[in-house]
């Protein structure tokens, strides 16, 4: 797992490899960040970041400068994890909180300008992430939630799904 830009361009993580994670592969990732960079001024956006794992993704917003990272993760080793990077590369933008995803979004009252979930391909409950995020009016006006999941489930009956972008086995579904 590398970073691809910003600050931190070319940094590698080297998470233990006991972590309960499944990263975003590079390639997906540097697609969905080649889109965001269109759309996004990093600098002035509120991002939550669920099932942050390791953090490679809360590292690389917090890489190009995005000042309020929630990073949200059940398991005590990636959260630790997150906190040790983000202690290490001085990365005070990164506010990791153990909780189990689902439980946070019933409960979360601050709202966001992007929401990144990247659940467990076998979480049935991928479906509620945006009925969730939407009900609970997280997302700022004219935010965005991306939620990764496998690309043989589509998530496009859900009324704010825009549209899927697909990266072999991976897709991310986009909601506005």
């Amino acid at each position: 797992m590398r970073i691809i830009s910003g600050k931190l361009r070319g940094l590698r993580l080297n998470p233990p490899p006991n972590l309960p994670v499944r990263p975003t592969k590079d390639m997906a990732k540097e697609a969905l960040f080649n889109i965001l960079n269109n759309i996004i001024d990093f600098e002035q956006i509120k991002v939550l970041d669920l099932f942050s794992g390791t953090g490679s993704l809360s590292v690389e917003f917090a890489s190009r400068g995005v000042p309020d990272i929630v990073s949200v993760d059940k398991s005590p080793g990636c959260v630790y994890y997150l906190k040790d990077v983000a202690r290490q590369y001085k990365l005070t933008s990164i506010h990791p909180q153990k909780a189990d995803v689902l439980k946070f979004l019933k409960e979360e009252t601050a709202s966001y300008d992007l929401i990144f979930a990247d659940p467990p391909y076998d979480m049935p409950e991928i479906p509620q992430i945006p009925r969730l995020v939407f009900e609970r009016s997280l997302l700022n006006p004219g935010g965005l939630l991306i939620v990764e999941h496998p690309t043989m489930k589509r998530m496009n009956n859900d009324p704010n799904f825009t549209e899927q972008r697909e990266y072999g086995y991976s897709s991310f579904s986009f909601f506005k």
